[in-house]
């Protein structure tokens, strides 16, 4: 019985739900029929009477008022709809509307059973645009002790976001920790401390999980069975430990360079231990695989503290070595280090070897591959080119090779140009990217900026052909060029991941919304005949009694637009208009 209860409310509801949204006219018409029978035990006409005898005694002044304040709040809600949009990149009113007033309405809901008969086409587009908007780990990410905290120091700004950080979080918990850490104290305190919000409640956990490798423990080592003896053993170091030091407490790269040297010894000592039983378990293929991504991270931020220091040659030396040594981890894009790096030196042979090997179609896309892509075939050509040459002759094979891989790259990430070209300001690029969004554009400009000015004429090239690529993708982006339609949730993704006091760009430009619109013509409106009511008193007073003795009376349908001035001249005694002269012959 309940169940059938139950189902014919919900039957009944649908019901109410679909005459609402179909049958509204009809609604609307019985609502004004009953208005017309009960007219005479309502006494209308004797309440719109009262009411227009009312308003035919305000005076000026009370339109000045009524007008002003309506022209100040649409004002407002202008000024907050503006706001809200430039922040979220949507309309207040219309998200509400959407979220609140759609189900009323009788809006689909998202999780209701159509959705689940939905096309296969449909289903892969999702999961492409799922895919597109996962947020990466930015391979050439700062150190924050050393560098972001230093820009905090002088500015006064925080760079990173507070859901930037609280990624990295969960990225050196997954790295750095695994389910027999509590067996070892020092594993078990770092464990919490990947955890900790507070900085400095961070770093003092690894000083404490160092200073318990400090103690050295006794270990029981029977000799007969009469006797024994105490044999004194040092644990072993902790190396993630001295990462989190080297990475936030560390105020200059040369700090963060000898601790990350420590972190090495005692990383590479935890990592062929657990190597020699890795088979002897699961919990010890566990404790490999987290050795392992160990000595990988440590092993690359020594590669980036010599870059940072100048020694780029020895950067290169210990990436190519890195990458020889654990060609299966490639989720730390230490192909992008290395690229960056052989930039640095000009090695441009070198560079198109590794973009051969990593430009393929199988392996996921990045800017750094593609804007590399482009400026080597920029560089061919670009200290020669001349665009009024080109226009006259043509473009050469050459040419059109390279302005093909522009598009290519512009394409890809269309926020890149604006930053390569200055025409936007840079800002620390944060910890993690989203592909194809303005936070991957920041990270790849804030060190590739350099290596396009270094190539003569490859700025000039690209500021005369980049936005030809727009011209190339269908609108709207529903489908490609030569990758997948630009997803649409780049722009949320980015103001999450970038500070508040960067402007976000956003592709493609979004339109107004129509609320934005609404409330500016609102505002405007009301503005103007709070102006004229203000200097022409009596004419507009005279026009609104005029209108409203139109919308009250029960002889509105009689009166026409010459009724109105004939009245206007009347209240403000304006002589009648001469006779038209006539001339004879």
């Amino acid at each position: 019985m309940a169940e059938a209860g139950t189902g014919f409310l919900e039957q009944l509801k649908s019901c109410i739900v679909w005459s609402w949204t179909y049958l509204w006219t009809v609604w609307f018409f019985i609502v004004l029929f009953l208005v017309y029978i009960l007219r005479v035990p309502l006494k209308i006409n004797d309440n719109l009477s009262t009411v227009s005898m009312f308003l035919n005694t305000l005076t000026p002044k009370f339109y000045v008022a009524l007008t002003g304040t309506s022209s100040l709040i649409s004002g407002l809600i202008l000024i907050f709809e503006w706001w809200y949009f430039r922040k979220y990149g949507t309309s207040f009113i219309e998200q509400v509307s959407v979220s609140h007033l759609r189900p009323l309405l009788g809006g689909v809901d998202n999780n209701s059973s159509n959705n689940s008969n939905s096309s296969n086409g449909d289903s892969d587009s999702n999961r492409q645009s799922v895919s597109e908007c996962k947020v990466w780990r930015n391979p050439l990410n700062l150190f924050r002790g050393a560098e972001y905290n230093r820009y905090t120091w002088v500015t006064g700004r925080e760079p990173l976001t507070y859901y930037d950080m609280n990624l990295s979080a969960q990225d050196h918990q997954t790295f750095f920790t695994c389910d027999s850490d509590h067996l070892r104290p020092a594993d078990a305190i770092m464990q919490k401390a990947w955890r900790e919000r507070n900085p400095q409640a961070r770093i003092s956990a690894a000083h404490e999980a160092l200073e318990i490798n400090e103690i050295r423990s006794r270990v029981e080592v029977p000799l007969i069975a009469s006797s024994t003896i105490w044999e004194i053993k040092l644990l072993p170091k902790c190396a993630t430990a001295y990462i989190l030091l080297a990475e936030e407490e560390a105020t200059t790269i040369a700090e963060a360079e000898k601790l990350f040297k420590q972190a090495l010894k005692a990383g590479d000592g935890c990592y062929r231990r657990s190597q020699q039983l890795q088979h002897h378990g699961s919990q010890y293929e566990a404790q490999h695989r987290r050795d392992t991504n160990v000595l990988v991270y440590i092993k690359r931020r020594l590669a980036m503290c010599a870059r940072r220091l100048g020694r780029t040659r020895e950067a290169v030396k210990m990436m190519r070595d890195l990458m020889k040594e654990f060609p299966l981890l490639s989720m730390f894009n230490i192909h992008e280090n290395l690229l960056e790096a052989l930039l640095e030196l000009q090695a441009y042979a070198d560079v198109q070897a590794v973009l051969a090997k990593y430009d393929d179609i199988s392996l996921p896309k990045s800017a750094t591959i593609c804007y590399t892509a482009a400026l080597l075939k920029a560089r061919a050509v670009s200290d020669k080119f001349s665009p009024e040459a080109a226009s006259r002759r043509g473009l050469s094979t050459a040419e059109m090779n390279a302005v093909e891989a522009i598009h290519r790259a512009v394409e890809f990430n269309p926020h890149v140009p604006k930053y390569l070209l200055e025409m936007k300001s840079l800002i620390l690029p944060p910890e993690h990217i989203l592909k194809r969004g303005d936070s991957e554009a920041i990270a790849y400009a804030f060190f590739h900026l350099a290596h396009w000015k270094r190539v003569e004429g490859a700025l000039n090239l690209l500021h005369c052909t980049w936005e030809g690529t727009f011209r190339m993708i269908p609108y709207p982006l529903e489908k490609g060029h030569l990758f997948y339609p630009y997803p649409i949730c780049t722009e949320t993704a980015d103001r999450e991941l970038l500070p508040s006091f960067h402007e976000v760009s956003v592709y493609p430009k979004k339109e107004l919304p129509f609320f934005i619109l609404f409330t500016a013509g609102l505002c405007s409106f009301t503005a103007m005949l709070a102006l004229l009511t203000h200097q022409f008193p009596e004419l507009m007073g005279v026009f609104a009694k005029a209108m409203i003795d139109i919308f009250c009376s029960a002889e509105f349908r009689d009166w026409n637009c010459k009724s109105i001035f004939m009245r206007v001249e009347d209240e403000l005694e304006i002589p009648p208009a001469p006779q038209s002269l006539h001339f004879q012959n």
